[in-house]
């Protein structure tokens, strides 16, 4: 059987935000998957187990096996979705307004989410963890309040239903912030944004 004709395996976790955009982007462009649910808190973490690690070096989710390849990363999976599978688009088509919808994505990918994932927190140690965890996502959020005043339209980027941004957070340890243009893009939040535990 042709590899392209082999259902798409996602390797997550139901509380992984990057596992929410890997499930997003495969639920917008259509594609049909079947899911190995990876417990990241279970038995230690079975993303620990050897047999995860032959699916991921890494030991994290999300991986996906699609078209007889295994990939693993949040945005290079919906990179390689994007370019094998372009419709319908995930991105805008003017590359100048895709360039700043990939910044977004990196500024939460690189400068928000790792620095409150579990494997750090538990360096940070229990009794600092929220705190740690609430600094880094209230700074991030700052940043991203300013870059998208120059950039959101209806939209993160515009005005184009492609270029919402599909997940602000993540959900977890996020102390109240007032964040205006989120609140705009995002009516869920309401008035502030209150999810901290």
């Amino acid at each position: 059987m042709s590899a392209a004709l082999v259902k798409p395996v996602l390797y997550s976790y139901f509380r992984s935000s990057c596992s929410w955009r890997v499930r997003i982007a495969l639920a917008l462009k259509g594609i049909t998957y079947d899911q190995m649910p990876v417990n990241l808190l279970k038995d230690g973490g079975q993303q620990f187990s050897t047999e995860f690690q032959a699916v991921n070096p890494m030991q994290q989710v999300p991986a996906l096996k699609i078209d007889g390849i295994m990939l693993s990363q949040s945005l290079a999976i919906i990179q390689y979705l994007e370019e094998t599978r372009p419709n319908p688009r995930l991105l805008p088509q003017d590359l100048k307004n895709r360039a700043q919808a990939r910044m977004i994505s990196d500024h939460i990918v690189s400068g928000i989410q790792p620095l409150q994932n579990l494997t750090l927190l538990k360096q940070v140690g229990e009794e600092k963890k929220l705190e740690w965890a609430q600094h880094c996502i209230t700074r991030g959020f700052q940043a991203l309040e300013q870059i998208l005043q120059h950039t959101a339209g209806r939209y993160c980027i515009g005005d184009e239903p492609e270029q919402k941004v599909h997940e602000t957070s993540g959900g977890h340890l996020i102390p109240e912030l007032n964040i205006p243009v989120l609140q705009l893009l995002h009516p869920t939040v309401g008035g502030k944004v209150n999810l901290g535990v």
